[in-house]
């Protein structure tokens, strides 16, 4: 008789589709979650600037150019305008301190004295002329009190005989003859204490008149002694000893008061002009010291003077010797100077190189031991010189990173490092 086979679930071809689908599912999801994902390149290491990061001395100094200047230079500018009518120094040549440089003319000047010349011989005249009325005055008065106490003393004599006689017999002289030399005489007293208090008011007056007068010719002539010498300053002269650097002056030419004629420059020593990166500009100081050498001998300065102007990203500074100068040296020469902004510090270094343009100093590639690949790492750096980075974090002292641009290396995490044979 017949039996119904059972139809098997689990066949032997289907466990083991059911195994090879498992097996692909979970070599998926191990790529997903274990898998490496990073980016890599390959790159030729000949073609690669690798350095060592090491442990040592961090010295914070820039270089910076630095021009030679005078020590000081003096400004020589027009105290009086006028017309420019003789030159006797020329461009370039040393001069000392009084030297006349050239001359100028100025008619409207010489016209201006003269008026004032006359105005103040007017004043002194009328000065002379009211001190001799004063006297003449004086003069008066005194004639005045004679002659007045002239007749007061006549004038009194006869009062008292008039009186005498009067009060012993009254018949013998009149009423109104007494009272009449008694009127006189009184008359004549009042009359000169009113001429005595006149010349004292008078007096005062002349006083008063003759101090002003001596104050207004004094004030002219004050005047007249400045604007002598404006006229004087139509000779310019070198204000100090040194070099006529330039002279902006033609014969004819016609020059305003204040304009700039040219400049002299102080040559009993220099100075180095130098132009900074304001990156710098909060750790420059007064005081910080530089160095250079020249002619195989090390000159150092100091920092004198920061002019505190910031011009397409840099300012300025000035620094003075300290010492000996160089020999044969000369104005706009220029020097490589090294200014040093702190004390040396023990720190871990990265040779500077074209990779801090690439990744703003915050990662670098770091070479495994084997050398076989470079991983990309977050670092910290702090200050830098012309040579070294100063590491904070993200390395060790021994590790090798590759310092050169990472321009042409894109958006990777490892870079694979192939070596020619």
């Amino acid at each position: 008789m017949d039996r119904i086979i059972e139809k098997k679930t689990w066949t032997p071809k289907k466990i083991l589709w059911i195994s090879l689908a498992s097996i692909f599912v979970l070599l998926i999801l191990y790529y997903i979650i274990f898998a490496d994902k990073s980016s890599k390149l390959r790159v030729q290491t000949e073609r690669l600037t690798i350095a060592t990061v090491e442990k040592g001395y961090f010295q914070d100094y820039i270089t910076i150019p630095g021009t030679v200047e005078p020590i000081r230079t003096v400004f020589i500018d027009a105290l009086e305008g006028g017309q420019v009518e003789e030159i006797l120094i020329e461009e370039g040549s040393m001069v000392k301190e009084g030297d006349v440089i050239l001359r100028l003319s100025n008619t409207n000047l010489h016209l201006n004295i003269m008026n004032r010349e006359a105005s103040l011989a007017e004043q002194i005249n009328n000065l002379r002329n009211t001190r001799l009325l004063m006297e003449q005055n004086k003069l008066d008065l005194k004639s005045q009190l004679i002659e007045i106490n002239y007749a007061i003393g006549k004038a009194k004599r006869d009062y008292e005989i008039n009186k005498e006689i009067y009060e012993m017999n009254k018949n013998l002289l009149s009423d109104d003859e007494f009272q009449t030399s008694e009127d006189y005489y009184y008359y004549l007293v009042n009359k000169k204490d009113l001429l005595i208090e006149s010349q004292k008011q008078d007096s005062v007056f002349r006083d008063v008149q003759i101090s002003q007068l001596e104050e207004s010719v004094n004030r002219m002539q004050q005047n007249l002694d400045l604007v002598q010498k404006k006229l004087e300053s139509l000779e310019v002269k070198a204000p100090v000893n040194g070099q006529l650097a330039s002279l902006n002056a033609e014969i004819g030419e016609s020059k305003g008061a204040g304009q700039r004629l040219g400049q002299i420059n102080v040559l009993d020593s220099y100075k180095i002009n130098a132009q900074i990166d304001e990156h710098y500009i909060s750790r420059v100081q007064r005081g910080l010291v530089g160095e250079f050498e020249y002619t195989n001998k090390t000159f150092m300065l100091e920092v004198t003077k920061i002019y505190p102007e910031v011009r397409n990203g840099q300012f300025s500074i000035d620094m003075e010797f300290i010492g000996d100068l160089p020999e044969n040296m000369r104005i706009g020469q220029t020097f490589r100077i090294k200014l040093e902004l702190g004390e040396p510090k023990e720190s871990l270094l990265i040779p500077r190189g074209g990779f801090y343009q690439s990744t703003g100093g915050q990662w670098v590639f770091v070479v495994d031991e084997a050398g076989n690949n470079a991983y990309k790492r977050d670092i910290r750096l702090n200050r830098y010189n012309p040579k070294y980075y100063e590491v904070i974090d993200g390395v060790q002292e021994g590790e090798q990173v590759i310092v050169s641009s990472y321009d042409t290396f894109g958006d990777v995490d490892v870079l694979i490092l192939k070596k020619n044979d």
